[in-house]
């Protein structure tokens, strides 16, 4: 292999990598509040939908292979404008709520290091300001630190995550708990729909394997297979994933450990030794992920500022990086600290949904160009859109504040853009 180039392996642990992030830390205890025994359920539902928007996503990245990822491919549908602008502008955004959830759940998940019972002993906001800040160190001191760091972080959560599968599968036969998961247990289809979208989050990272799209070699060829191989893998590992947490704990006690409920989960089958594991396991994977979304975060806005569709200061760098750098980092200390994990969750799920329809939607209008099937493009559009939809209805009545504040955000985000155009010309 070239040196600089990226092969099928490397792109398939990207895809993966973004993934697996925080987000399955982060929000599998929401996942459970809302969908019951049809837990897994959600996750298959957020993974279809994911799946048919990584068809877009590796068309589109075959004809517009770019660094600048989503941003190259909503400008190459719609247009350099009002649109495409502030749908970027969500991007950067989003990129800075993934953020504030990534932190979220390392803030949950430090202070039970330090009992033995679990039961928090520490304020989260401490753990959660100080792992953001220690990132931002980490990225303005070198990029090469940070790729390093991924690199070792993705191989040692997956070990973890995949040990716990094979010990928890093993645990599961003759636990009480595994009733749970019966079709009598499950929320309504209504609400699997709504539970599978807030934790949609956990699956956004594919969309970074587009980042890389120009250095993978024989990228006919490979780019379609990292992109579907990397989320049918991480599909089938939250399926069991959250088999296992169902199975093995009552819903009441899954909805005390709520913030830290994997760590909870292995329990029963490790005692408190994999109940350390597991947060071992949190706390490298939400701080890797945090590393990488920075530096993607302060990238997005560098290709907004390069593309016009942001004030062109952006383009400067403070201390040898972007100067966007230090504006997400702000933002996502600000964020962490005043949400909680299921406003966050909302907030992400929502701008990403509407960015993937998006996306979709591009592929769908340049689907001749992009040798591309126009049903899949047009069914991950409709299925994202209707996400979406169902998705806004259940918060506005559930979680009026998360809503109205994602609401907010989208509206924001188009409205910059609208107001930068005007002025600067």
């Amino acid at each position: 292999m070239k040196t600089g180039k990226i092969g099928l392996k490397e792109a398939v642990s990207i895809g993966i990598g973004g993934m697996v992030g925080g987000g399955i830390f982060a929000v599998l205890g929401l996942a459970v509040e809302l969908s019951q025994g049809g837990t897994p359920i959600a996750f298959l539902i957020a993974g279809t939908i994911a799946f048919l928007t990584s068809y877009s996503y590796a068309k589109l990245s075959l004809k517009f292979p770019d660094r600048g990822g989503t941003v190259k491919f909503m400008n190459a549908g719609f247009g350099v404008g009002v649109f495409s602008g502030g749908l970027n502008n969500l991007l950067w955004i989003s990129y800075v709520i993934m953020l504030s959830l990534y932190a979220s759940a390392f803030g949950s998940y430090a202070p039970n290091l330090l009992s033995i019972t679990g039961e928090k002993t520490t304020d989260t906001h401490i753990f959660m300001s100080l792992i953001v800040l220690v990132a931002a160190a980490i990225n303005y001191y070198s990029i090469t630190v940070v790729g390093k760091i991924e690199s070792y972080a993705v191989i040692i959560k997956l070990i973890i995550l995949l040990s716990f599968v094979a010990i928890g599968a093993y645990g599961l036969a003759g636990n009480e708990n595994l009733g749970q998961l019966a079709v009598s247990n499950w929320e309504t289809p209504l609400k699997l729909i709504t539970g599978g979208m807030v934790i949609f989050v956990a699956y956004e990272g594919f969309e970074l394997i587009a980042n890389a799209a120009p250095d993978i070699v024989n990228p006919e060829k490979n780019i379609p297979r990292s992109y579907y191989g990397s989320v049918l893998f991480v599909v089938a590992l939250y399926m069991a994933i959250a088999v296992i947490t169902v199975g093995s704990l009552p819903f009441g006690e899954i909805a005390k450990a709520q913030d830290y409920v994997l760590a909870e989960a292995a329990r029963p089958m490790l005692g408190k030794a994999g109940f350390t594991v597991i947060t071992i396991a949190a706390l490298i994977s939400t701080f890797s992920a945090i590393n990488a979304s920075l530096y993607g975060g302060s990238r997005v806005s560098y290709e907004l500022a390069e593309d016009d569709e942001s004030p062109h200061e952006l383009t400067k760098k403070l201390w040898n990086q972007p100067i966007g750098l230090a504006i997400t980092t702000v933002l996502t200390l600000f964020i962490a600290n005043i949400l909680n994990l299921e406003s966050i969750s909302t907030a992400g799920s929502i701008g990403f949904l509407l960015i993937f329809a998006m996306v979709n939607y591009a592929a769908f209008k340049k689907a001749k160009e992009i040798k591309g099937s126009r049903i899949i493009t047009l069914v991950a559009t409709v299925l994202c859109s209707i996400a979406l939809i169902v998705l806004t209805a259940q918060q506005l009545q559930a979680n009026l504040s998360g809503a109205l504040i994602a609401i907010g955000i989208v509206c924001c985000s188009f409205l910059f853009e609208y107001i930068y155009k005007k002025t600067s010309k």
